[in-house]
Formats: structure tokens, C-alpha cells, sequence
């Protein structure tokens, strides 16, 4: 009788285990982040409730510089009743919509004619002298000019914000074309690539940082022109809000349009930082953040 085979049972897996180091510094970092969140709203505590008390106490004049609890009864009655031009998603909407077609407009042309002349020294040379001289112009003074080309419609506002837009998006992409690394252009040649795969596949790549630091602020500058126009001549908007607040003398009105104009802009912060984070993943990953 042949002895039985005694199979030896079989051995948990074992799971890979993150190093100790690097568990304690993820952890450092969440508390840090929760720290860092924590500060912020009591800061912003802070700040509103001294603002109130020195308007109830008129240290300052609550009548020029209203109070956060002012500015909150107008955006809830903005809100619940709705404005004097209509509600107030209509007059947010408006406004965002003639932001982001001057936003898009103009990071596009930035982006396309900074590449352009960052790879073609020609092009540089012929229109950098006037690319310098109409950045030097103030672009808020434009908005006057664009009234009266364009009407009270939303082209001079998204005239306005296209201009504001143009140069910081042009600049950054003319700069990261050329800051390209030199060897992987050449090595593209050396493989063969023609002049439109080399821009496609090795200088927008390595400009898109550049580009992307750009699009952060030149929100917030399309934004700008968009109030900037409305406030000089507008049918709908934020900035005809604030114009009309300040014509009433509704110091609360304009602060709370203030208050509008910043939750939309640090919204479209956090989308683009998503957005960079998700096209940068994996610049995150080599710098083991």
C-alpha cells in the first residue's frame, strides 16, 4: 500500500504592504490639507465677524461698507425674488456665457499663434514689435471702443474678454515653444518626422504646462472684460447688476455681486486644476506626491 500524498495547504497571499515612510507621510499630508482647511475658515470667521461688529458699532460706515449680513438678506433676496433685470441665474448664466466664448476665443488664438511664432523665428521677428505695442495698451480702455463697434450685445463683452485673454495665453505658449528640448527635436528628425509631427507630437506636449499655468489667470481676466463691458453697457449681467447697485447707492448689492463673481471664478479654478491634475497624473506619480 503506497503512503498517501499529504499535500501541504495551501499559503495566504500575501498582500503587498505600502512602506511605513510613505504611509506616515500620506498622513502628514491629510493632515496637513485638514489643518490648512480648517485655518482657512476661521480666517474667513474671522474676517466677516470683525467686518460686522466695526459696521454695527459704525467704526466703519455701514453705509459705504454695508455689512456680511446685508450682503447675504440681498443675495437671498436676489435668489428667492430675483433682480430688477430678472433672476439672478439668468444675469450669472449671462454673464459666464459671454466669459467662457471670450475665455475660448482667446486661449485658442494664444495658443495657436504662440506656437506659431515660438517654432517659426520669421513670424517672430515680423509680428513681435506689434504684439509688444498692442500688449502695452491698457485692454480696459478697449471696452468703450467694442460698445460702439459691437452694441449692448454680448460681442463687445466677449470682445473684451478675448483681448484680456489673448496675451497671457499667447506669451506662455510662445515661451514653452521655445523651451522644447532641443534633443527631442532632433531625435523626432532623426526618426523621420516631418515639421507638423514634430508640433504635434513634441512641442504642444512640452508647451502644455506652460499653457495650462495661463489658463489658471486668464479666467479670471475673461471674467473681467465680461463685468467690464456690462458695466459700461449692458442689457443683462453681473456688471449691469453692480452698475446698478452703485446708481442706487445699494453698497450691499455691489458687494454681493462681488460675492457672486468670486464663487464662479473659484469654481472654475477647481475644474481647471482637476482638469490639470487629471492631464498631469503623471508628472504626479514621478514626484511620488
Amino acid at each position: 500500500m503506497s503512503p498517501e500524498t499529504v499535500t501541504p495547504p495551501l499559503a495566504d497571499p500575501v498582500k503587498p504592504q505600502t512602506p511605513a515612510p510613505s504611509r506616515s507621510r500620506a498622513q502628514a499630508a491629510r493632515r496637513r490639507r485638514v489643518i490648512v482647511v480648517v485655518a482657512r475658515v476661521l480666517l474667513l470667521i474671522g474676517v466677516l465677524g470683525l467686518w460686522e461688529g466695526l459696521s454695527r458699532a459704525e467704526v466703519i460706515d455701514p453705509f459705504n461698507f454695508s455689512m456680511p449680513s446685508e450682503i447675504w438678506d440681498q443675495i437671498t433676496s436676489w435668489v428667492l425674488h430675483g433682480t430688477a433685470l430678472g433672476s439672478l441665474g439668468e444675469q450669472i448664466w449671462y454673464t459666464l456665457y459671454e466669459a467662457l466664448l471670450g475665455w475660448v476665443i482667446g486661449v485658442v488664438a494664444g495658443v495657436v499663434l504662440g506656437i506659431a511664432l515660438g517654432r517659426v523665428a520669421f513670424l517672430a521677428d515680423l509680428f513681435g514689435p506689434y504684439i509688444k505695442v498692442l500688449n502695452s495698451i491698457p485692454r480696459i480702455v478697449l471696452a468703450p471702443i467694442f460698445l460702439i463697434w459691437f452694441g449692448l450685445g454680448p460681442a463687445s463683452k466677449v470682445a473684451s474678454a478675448v483681448v484680456l485673454v489673448f496675451f497671457p495665453v499667447f506669451f506662455n505658449a510662445f515661451q514653452g515653444a521655445r523651451e522644447v528640448n532641443r534633443d527631442l527635436v532632433a531625435n523626432a528628425r532623426i526618426l523621420g518626422a516631418t515639421d507638423r509631427q514634430v508640433t504635434l507630437q513634441v512641442v504642444i506636449p512640452s508647451a502644455t504646462s506652460w499653457i495650462f499655468t495661463s489658463l489658471h489667470v486668464s479666467f479670471g481676466f475673461a471674467l473681467i472684460g465680461a463685468i467690464v463691458g456690462e458695466y459700461i453697457g449692458a442689457t443683462r449681467g453681473i456688471g449691469l447688476l453692480v452698475a446698478q447697485s452703485q446708481g442706487t447707492l445699494n453698497s450691499a448689492g455691489v458687494y454681493a455681486a462681488m460675492v457672486i463673481l468670486a464663487v464662479v471664478a473659484l469654481l472654475a479654478e477647481g475644474l481647471l486644476t482637476f482638469a490639470e491634475r487629471r492631464v498631469f497624473r503623471w508628472k504626479s506619480s514621478d514626484s511620488g506626491h
